[in-house]
């Protein structure tokens, strides 16, 4: 990768060129360009100290993960599938982006964790989108993902930061408990495939659990976890699915449920090291299952261009010449990653005699 370093001291430009060459991990990356970004590293408040201190986090594997991935494993003989994933590169690369403050970056954080592990249920082609809407100050989390560990993902208002809630982050707070989850999949079929359930608790993993469960009419179980650091960079994020395949039988799902339940949290297992391996082995224990993939995880946003076109192609006619006599031209925002698409007035009336 490469960036400009512009900073207020030569000093400072130098450490973080010895940070580029030291230091390969997307945690680093991320903090680095979004530091250069504002061009003065006293808008952010940053110093050197603050800085060993992310360096440091981010050369000690038990404390920031270094790679983002899903395990998908299979107990063939009990019926019974499961997903694990971490998260946290990936979680910090995308809140970076939406500069989210700690609050909404939980909230991203779990939504996006969902969304990878519905994703790890996906056949090849496949894509899903995940829209959790609720009463709280969050308005929304939105997830978009495919079968091959490619998200992204945003929150309606970044700048929610409520106080903890027995130390954590009160993220069913900010999502509220009125609202409804949404789940859209492509199945490479005619027409997509919709479910609507309304939200009962506001915690993602819950209602997660009783879509899974209720609407697809599958036994499951879903947890999740993120743990943020002082500083509001997240340390750890990921995730567990288990799910029922028939045959099963359903003492074995029934005792693997219970055990998921009955296991600490989520973040306080990947903090003291667990790994999506390690998980799937606590949760299985002596029942046998088999490793069937381990698959990359990665932020990728398909806007483009062209993709903007169509979109305001299907405005229709009308839409297009009131934007040509009030604004004589149409800017347009990526909400996944905030790329600017611009058509002047010639695009537009293009537009329009291709609508003709």
């Amino acid at each position: 990768f490469s960036f400009v370093v512009v900073c207020p001291t030569h000093e400072l430009s130098v450490y973080f060129t010895e940070l580029c060459c030291l230091c390969d991990s997307l945690f680093v990356r991320i903090l680095l360009e979004g530091c250069t970004r504002n061009g003065d590293l006293g808008i952010i408040g940053m110093t050197r100290e603050s800085l060993d201190y992310f360096v440091n986090s981010a050369l000690t594997p038990n404390e920031v993960s270094m790679k983002d991935y899903l395990l998908r494993a299979v107990a063939k003989e009990a019926g019974v599938r499961g997903l694990a994933v971490t998260t946290a590169g990936l979680v910090n690369e995308i809140a970076a982006q939406h500069g989210t403050q700690p609050t909404a970056t939980a909230v991203l954080a779990e939504g996006l964790t969902a969304g990878t592990l519905l994703g790890g249920l996906l056949k090849v082609q496949q894509r899903l989108a995940l829209k959790l809407e609720g009463n709280g100050p969050i308005g929304k989390v939105v997830v978009e993902g495919d079968s091959y560990g490619r998200i992204r993902g945003y929150v309606g208002n970044p700048e929610v930061n409520l106080p903890l809630r027995l130390g954590v982050q009160d993220t069913a707070a900010a999502l509220g408990k009125q609202g409804q989850l949404v789940v859209i999949r492509d199945l490479r079929l005619k027409e997509l495939a919709e479910s609507v359930i309304p939200l009962s608790s506001g915690v993602i993993a819950e209602e997660l659990t009783r879509y899974l469960t209720q609407s697809e009419q599958i036994p499951s179980t879903v947890q999740l976890g993120v743990h943020l650091d002082e500083q509001g960079m997240v340390t750890h994020a990921g995730g567990v699915l288990l799910q029922a395949l028939p045959p099963y039988e359903t003492a074995v799902v029934q005792h693997l449920t219970e055990r998921v339940a009955e296991l600490p949290p989520i973040a306080d297992l990947l903090r003291s090291g667990e790994t999506p391996e390690t998980l799937m082995a606590l949760i299985f224990g002596e029942i046998k299952y088999q490793v069937l993939e381990e698959r990359p995880l990665s932020f990728h946003c398909n806007c483009s261009w062209d993709r903007t076109w169509r979109a305001l192609v299907s405005l229709g006619a009308d839409e297009i010449r009131q934007m040509l006599e009030k604004e004589g031209k149409a800017e347009v925002e990526c909400h996944f990653c905030h790329t600017e698409y611009h058509f002047d007035a010639d695009d537009l009336q293009m537009i329009l005699r291709e609508l003709a």
